[in-house]
């Protein structure tokens, strides 16, 4: 190797390392500043005077961190504090399950697995915990997507409603985030794979009625018997779509 393109080399690594550098300083300044969503963010100036580094750095720092959704940059406006939402790990899972190609049903029962997981742990901390305010919001659910299936009518919003409702009493804000995240990714390979909503609607009704009658009594083994049930069925029908089962 030349010594112009070691010296390259090592200049473009440098200039990440920098890049990266500059990025956590920029997210530890609005740590440091409490810094709530939607605050307008220091200049561009102000950034390269606290943290002495080039405009360039700055710049290239704030556009990395708007994909994370840590700055919003608003053209004409200024740069703000974003919502740290979870949309660029919504974005980077649904491109890794659609880029394993010819492993869709696999790629995507991890997805389920994880969220199977994570619900069967969540499903055993509420049970105890749901009130009959809670409890009969749950089957004001049920009973839409009960009517539903008897239309024929497919129901994933409701589907992704009683799963909401039925962790809001723990007073996690990230617990609902985390289940939206892993829905978005669900119905978004869906809808690019053209999978078709289950044909079983009353069974999956069904399903959702399990889990609240388990609720009901209070039994916590059942309760999580019957989520893992649920989920069984999702993958079973994503494995059917794979295969082109009807």
């Amino acid at each position: 190797m030349s010594d112009e393109r070691r010296n390259a080399t090592v200049s473009t690594g440098r200039e990440r390392r920098v890049g990266s550098q500059v990025q956590r300083e920029v997210m530890q300044l609005i740590l440091d500043r409490r810094l709530p969503a939607g605050a307008p963010m220091p200049t561009e100036v102000e950034l390269m005077e606290s943290l002495k580094v080039s405009r360039n750095s700055v710049r290239e720092a704030l556009k990395a961190l708007q994909a994370l959704d840590i700055v919003e940059i608003r053209h004409g406006y200024g740069t703000y504090v974003g919502q740290a939402s979870l949309s660029p790990f919504v974005d980077g899972l649904t491109f890794r399950t659609l880029a394993r190609e010819g492993d869709d049903a696999h790629a995507l029962g991890e997805i389920l697995q994880v969220r199977e997981v994570l619900e069967e742990g969540l499903v055993r901390r509420v049970a105890e915990a749901l009130g009959d305010a809670e409890l009969d919001e749950l089957e004001d659910v049920i009973q839409r997507m009960e009517a539903a299936a008897r239309a024929g009518e497919a129901f994933p919003e409701l589907d992704r409603e009683f799963h909401e409702k039925l962790y809001r009493s723990l007073g996690n804000a990230l617990v609902p985030q985390l289940l939206a995240a892993f829905w978005n990714v669900f119905h978004r390979v869906a809808g690019v794979r053209g999978w078709t909503e289950d044909p079983s609607l009353t069974v999956t009704a069904r399903r959702h009625r399990d889990i609240l009658t388990a609720l009901r009594a209070r039994d916590v083994e059942q309760a999580q018997r019957a989520m893992a049930d649920h989920f069984r069925g999702i993958e079973a029908r994503a494995w059917q779509e794979t295969l082109g089962v009807k």
